[in-house]
């Protein structure tokens, strides 16, 4: 008998949170303040984004990436070994 009566009080306190919770939920979702507010929010237009500022002084970028080939790589090989 006290095995059938925990399965019992398990399955029933199982049940509440889950009646509970799902109240807690459809409680939550209706009717809340900013629900029927008809404002337009986005109004106005965002800003331009400005141009990237020139830290090279005229030169030209470094950053370009290069064509991978055998010259390259040998290149850039050599300027990465330590100089004695």
């Amino acid at each position: 008998m006290p095995v059938y009566f925990g399965l019992l009080m398990k399955k029933t306190l199982l049940l509440g949170l889950l009646a509970a919770a799902s109240l807690t939920l459809s409680l939550s979702s209706c009717g809340g303040p900013d629900v029927n507010k008809d404002e337009d929010v986005a109004t106005r237009p965002l800003p331009p984004i400005p141009a990237k500022a020139d830290t090279t002084g005229g030169k030209p970028d470094t950053n370009v990436p290069r064509e991978i080939n055998a010259v390259n790589a040998t290149q850039d090989i050599k300027q990465m070994q330590p100089q004695m």
